[in-house]
Parts: C-alpha cells; structure tokens; sequence
C-alpha cells in the first residue's frame, strides 16, 4: 500500500468521514486490479 494512501486512509479514519473512506476503498480496490495484472 502506497504512503500517500496510509496517510489518506489515516485522516479519513480519524475525522471518521465515511465518504472519503468509501471512496479511498474504491480507488485502492481499481488501483490494486490494474496492478496485479
């Protein structure tokens, strides 16, 4: 996992702010499919 999406992941987690979470989530989920290929 890459730092910039810790730190991300981080502050979304500690301002508890769901909609980032969610969208961190998608965006690592697309980042992981395209690069497991």
């Amino acid at each position: 996992m890459p730092n910039w999406f810790k730190k991300q992941m981080t502050k979304a987690f500690l301002s508890k702010d769901l909609y980032q979470i969610k969208v961190l989530n998608q965006c690592w989920f697309f980042y992981r499919d395209k690069n497991s290929y």
